[in-house]
């Protein structure tokens, strides 16, 4: 049985009546009278005062990202837990890493309230249930190399708090992203991120602006974590998986990006590299052959500067 079965939704009326992102705009109350071109003009305004927040909060999010790329780097794993548009988001946002940046599926991973059927629909209760939480994280066996981020616009879903709190108390690393000042979420973690957005052009429809925040940061934890991990190469994504056309099309494009080699010597590297951008683009650079392009990737941890720049030393003691 889940809390909210016991408890009365009154009693949450002045704690949500607090929240920015709950706020009444009674400036917008004649808005479904207005023509869909004014609407859509008042919805781009409101979106572009997102940047702006996030921009408040970089150094937040830049030590939060350095964190988590230190636990990474010695095999620890991102969690995300969230309901609802949050938790979906968290998902979104792990599912994209494996083909992005060649992540093992479990290396970041996505928690929603209710499990993988609350991608579609709600499941009542989940998302004020701490316990659920708790029950999910220990499935995955949380290590302190593991971090966990909190993710919830309002910053008090129980779901979100009981998730942090829980992985703080096991020893991973913790981050809790809301959308207020003040967040129990933000209080509960490590590093607490509060992108405030004010309200809603719709009342508490925090999948508009909230939402898009979210997503403007999980994109950076990811991203950057990655960047700082040697999944790229500069600024191009040596680590892509070409698991389609598209994608196999993309890996030719950057192996010619990264090397300026001819097609021929691009189709050629990527055959005996098995398809590996980074391998291809490391043989095609340094002139090593596919398996010392491989051994050098894994002595570097990935890191294909660093491959090349032990491939380089290694053909200059050879001279």
């Amino acid at each position: 049985m889940t809390s909210s079965s016991t408890s009365d939704p009154r009693d949450l009326l002045p704690e949500l009546s607090a929240l920015s992102t709950e706020a009444f705009r009674p400036e917008l109350a004649d808005i479904d009278r207005l023509p869909t071109l004014d609407i859509a003009r008042l919805m781009n305004g409101e979106d572009t005062r997102v940047p702006g927040a996030v921009a408040a909060r970089l150094p937040e999010i830049a030590a939060a990202i350095d964190a988590v790329a230190e636990r990474m780097a010695r095999g620890g794993r991102l969690v995300y837990a969230g309901a609802g548009t949050a938790g979906r988001l968290g998902v979104l946002d792990a599912s994209e890493c494996p083909p992005t940046f060649d992540t093992d599926p479990g290396q970041v991973v996505g928690l929603i309230a209710g499990g993988p059927e609350a991608m579609l629909t709600s499941i009542e209760g989940a998302e004020d249930d701490p316990e659920l939480a708790r029950a999910d994280l220990d499935a995955l066996r949380l290590t302190p190399d593991d971090t966990v981020v909190g993710v919830s616009a309002s910053g008090r879903t129980p779901y979100a708090v009981g998730a942090v709190t829980h992985a703080r108390a096991l020893g991973a690393l913790t981050v809790g992203l809301a959308c207020n000042e003040g967040s129990a979420l933000a209080a509960a973690a490590e590093h607490g991120i509060e992108i405030v957005t004010g309200p809603e052009l719709i009342t508490g429809s925090t999948r508009l602006k909230a939402g898009t925040a979210q997503k403007l940061v999980l994109n950076m934890i990811s991203t950057i974590t990655m960047i700082r991990l040697g999944k790229t190469y500069g600024n191009l994504m040596v680590d892509v998986r070409a698991s389609n056309d598209k994608l196999r099309a993309r890996s030719r494009r950057i192996v010619a990006q990264a090397t300026g080699a001819g097609e021929a010597e691009i189709e050629a590297a990527l055959a005996a590299t098995d398809g590996e951008v980074k391998n291809a683009v490391l043989l095609l650079l340094s002139g090593v052959d596919a398996a010392e392009a491989t051994r050098l990737l894994k002595e570097s941890g990935g890191r294909l500067r660093t491959a090349l720049e032990a491939a380089r030393a290694l053909r200059g003691s050879a001279g």
